[in-house]
């Protein structure tokens, strides 16, 4: 039996991809429609006004307005564990704490793309559960950027014997250059900062790729890396490098 149906207090991350709506799931729509408290993350960027994953939840539920609750995300803080970083976790588990305390039963946490990737759905569900042991945790899984990526580039992430490689850029350009020697296609998140640093690595090595800018939105952009000439990249920016293929079916 759903764990709701019985007042068992549930907390559910709720990915809703990169950008477009339509790309939101049915069963997301359904968490988002019984949920009594929607939380929705909010950074520096986005100030008082709607973040990315506000902005979804509403287009596909325009009348959840009234439970949403705004949560603080830092971006200041790109690696580690500090300060800002630790606080986000804290309110934002605060804020479910105190929803279940107030009578709710289901709690959504939106994120942006997949709640299993690079996403602080986990971080805050550890800390809900330290406070509320039996609150039941769950997980609706969302279109991640570099499946979205894929998707407008036309570019197979693996085809056949292909691996695949999902780095953060984070992780520092040693950690992105083993990737690009030992996995056919790798992605990049989180290279917005180092963009000219990732770029000449994936050069360096003969390769090629393309860079995708806040997918799914109006304001799209995908671009062959041999055509980019910024230094930097905004925040939800991808990079996907895959290999040469040069027949059909040659990788199988």
């Amino acid at each position: 039996m759903d764990a709701a149906a019985t007042g068992t207090p549930t907390l559910v991350g709720v990915g809703v991809g990169p950008g477009d709506p339509e790309l939101v799931t049915r069963k997301a729509v359904a968490v988002f429609e019984r949920a009594d408290v929607i939380l929705v993350p909010t950074t520096e960027t986005s100030g008082d006004d709607a973040g990315r994953a506000e902005q979804i939840v509403l287009a596909v539920c325009p009348d959840s307005a009234a439970k949403l609750r705004r949560v603080p995300f830092s971006m200041a803080q790109r690696r580690g564990v500090g300060t800002r970083r630790r606080q986000s976790w804290e309110a934002s588990a605060q804020a479910a704490v105190e929803a279940f305390h107030a009578g709710a039963t289901t709690v959504a946490f939106a994120t942006v793309g997949d709640p299993s990737v690079y996403s602080t759905f986990s971080y805050l569900a550890a800390q809900v559960q330290a406070v509320v042991p039996d609150v039941d945790v769950s997980v609706v899984p969302g279109i991640t950027a570099m499946q979205a990526l894929a998707a407008a580039s036309l570019t197979p992430l693996v085809e056949g014997r292909e691996s695949l490689t999902l780095v953060s850029v984070t992780a520092g350009l040693a950690a992105v250059g083993a990737a690009l020697d030992t996995s056919d296609t790798v992605v990049a998140y989180k290279g917005g900062r180092q963009l000219a640093d990732l770029l000449r690595l994936v050069r360096d090595r003969g390769r090629d790729g393309v860079l995708g800018v806040d997918l799914g939105l109006p304001g799209e952009t995908v671009i062959p890396l041999a055509e980019v000439v910024a230094d930097e990249a905004p925040y939800f920016s991808t990079v996907l490098v895959a290999p040469v293929r040069t027949e059909t079916g040659g990788r199988l």
